[in-house]
């Protein structure tokens, strides 16, 4: 309790103080702390040494409920008023690294606004400082669950909401400071200040914003997270960074600063994807951007964050993705867009690329989100080919589920016979154009087999032998009979056609269902004319093999 010059401290004086400070806190004394630190008589002491009390005294008020919360939150305070600043920061630093999310939310909610006031006590050479403490911060916020539904958002369940807004309003005072002093060429520490905001700014745009799925204002009128990535393009902006021109210059870009660093800092390519995302998928910063550019010059300059951000989706694990991200418009739409890539592009190799992305992206999710994802996309799709294509994901599911050993619940069973009823039928019952729907009904037929096959009546495991009766009615004798009065008329066209043929040679106009061909000569006429009785020919050998596996199944 004796007071000694600076000068005189040894390092037996810093540990006598540091261990029995300590363990009087440990020990539920901190009344007696409180009242040595505040003694006047030993403020050059505490002025010292007090910092070196930091860990006990956040252990406490991390707590809340310890008895002893509101003496150690008064020698904290005044360890902040007293102490020098650089060992402040140290020591809060320290206790700033966590590893339990719960730990890391509150550690970061107690301890910003302490480092906030000791960083504004360092003047204006705070810059390193102030570095390497939004270093620290993101790299614990880094840490936390992200919110993938509006509710787990709007509840913060993992605290995330709550870190991101106290990180802004960390910042307010630095950012304002930065902005004052962007004029002044001169003020090498002010340069380094803006470069530290930039980089940090990047490094949220890497994560948590290049992960997080923002909801759009009809979704969630008020989300934080839309509100942090608002308020990082804003710092961007304010601290001299346009926003436009790191968009629109998808190289890295070189950020000069003088008497600081000799190489050039580059900003990550994926913050850069994820800045183009904000703005052109949820209109951030919108207003700042020019309205002259076309639509071919915005896309020529995003398509390097459109590679990475599509080549991030390799990166996530497959069935990894829950069915709950679906209530998200985006994990939507992106299936969608690449259905219109896939049917409407007029290349080949892209319409190609179109398909790998879509199978890509069904492959993350889980069989549940999957069973949803192809309900919704035989729902929407109104694309033969498309269907087809989901059909065959479902059969693919399926035999996936059968597997000894799987516990997949979602593709049999009571679950899979919802899908089914929707798979086997025909859009229009025995009038479907059978050519036009001929990817769909041939994939349709192809799983109806499988499932025949596969399961046993006695295990009846996808519930396809109590189904399969109004299956006959709904799917297979409509099919019969549109196969026959299809036919007929085919045949019909090709006698007409082949009669017209002897009398003379012509241009013909044809119709194939309701499709008008292009003008052809009688020869090509005939020739699609037998192209489709093939077509109608092989839907009826795969009927006549389904009820022949039928038949032979159910007398076993």
């Amino acid at each position: 309790n004796q007071a000694l010059p600076e000068d005189r401290y040894t390092t037996e004086d810093h540990d006598v103080f540091t261990i029995s400070g300590r363990t009087c806190i440990e020990e539920g004394n901190s009344a007696q702390v409180l009242s040595i630190v505040l003694d006047e008589k030993n403020q050059d002491i505490v002025r010292c040494m007090g910092w070196n009390l930091l860990p006990p005294l956040i252990q406490v008020l991390l707590k809340k409920e310890d008895k002893k919360f509101s003496q150690c939150l008064a020698i904290f305070n005044h360890l902040l008023q007293t102490c020098r600043p650089k060992e402040l920061l140290i020591g809060l630093l320290e206790q700033l690294e966590q590893d339990d999310p719960d730990t890391i939310a509150t550690s970061l909610h107690l301890l910003l606004n302490p480092l906030q006031k000791v960083l504004l006590c360092l003047g204006s050479r705070k810059a390193s400082s102030l570095g390497m403490t939004l270093s620290s911060v993101l790299d614990q916020v880094a840490k936390l669950p992200l919110p993938h539904t509006k509710e787990q958002e709007e509840d913060d369940i993992f605290s995330l909401c709550r870190c991101c807004t106290d990180l802004i309003d960390f910042v307010k005072p630095f950012v304002h400071e930065a902005r004052q002093n962007l004029l002044n060429t001169e003020a090498q520490d002010e340069s380094r200040l803006l470069l530290f905001f930039c980089l940090s700014c990047m490094k949220t745009l890497s994560h948590p914003l290049l992960e997080v799925q923002l909801k759009d204002p009809d979704t969630l009128a008020v989300s934080p997270l839309r509100n942090f990535a608002t308020e990082i393009l804003n710092t961007l902006s304010a601290i001299g960074e346009s926003v436009p021109s790191l968009v629109y210059e998808p190289l890295l870009k070189r950020k000069q600063v003088p008497g600081f660093l000799e190489e050039e800092v580059r900003y990550p390519k994926e913050s850069l994807a994820s800045l183009a995302h904000l703005v052109f998928v949820h209109h951030l910063a919108a207003d700042t951007f020019p309205s002259v550019f076309s639509p071919v010059f915005c896309l020529r300059s995003n398509m390097e964050h459109i590679g990475l951000l599509l080549s991030s989706l390799v990166r996530v694990e497959d069935c990894s993705l829950h069915a709950d991200l679906l209530e998200i418009k985006t994990f939507l739409t992106v299936p969608q867009n690449m259905v219109k890539v896939m049917t409407i592009c007029p290349r080949h190799d892209l319409r190609t690329r179109g398909l790998k992305v879509l199978q890509l992206s069904i492959d993350k999710f889980d069989t549940e989100a999957k069973y949803n994802l192809f309900q919704y996309m035989l729902k929407t799709s109104n694309h033969s080919g498309v269907e087809g294509y989901v059909i065959k994901n479902i059969k693919n599911q399926i035999d996936v589920a059968l597997q000894p050993g799987n516990s997949n619940t979602w593709f049999v069973g009571a679950h899979l016979l919802p899908l089914l009823r929707k798979v086997l039928s025909l859009p229009d019952g025995p009038e479907t154009d059978l050519l036009h729907y001929l990817d769909r009904i041939m994939e349709s037929l192809n799983l109806l087999r499988y499932l025949v096959i596969r399961d046993k009546v006695t295990d009846n495991q996808t519930g396809i032998w109590t189904e399969l009766y109004k299956i006959e009615d709904t799917f297979l004798k409509p099919l019969r009979v549109g196969v026959n009065m299809s036919r007929a008329h085919y045949e019909r066209e090709l006698h007409n056609t082949m009669a017209t043929k002897r009398v003379k040679e012509s241009v013909l106009s044809v119709s194939v269902g309701d499709e008008k061909l292009p003008n052809m000569t009688s020869e090509s006429q005939i020739q699609a004319l037998h192209s489709a009785l093939h077509t109608f020919d092989m839907i009826e050998s795969v009927l006549v093999r389904i009820e022949e596996l039928t038949e032979v199944k159910e007398n076993l």
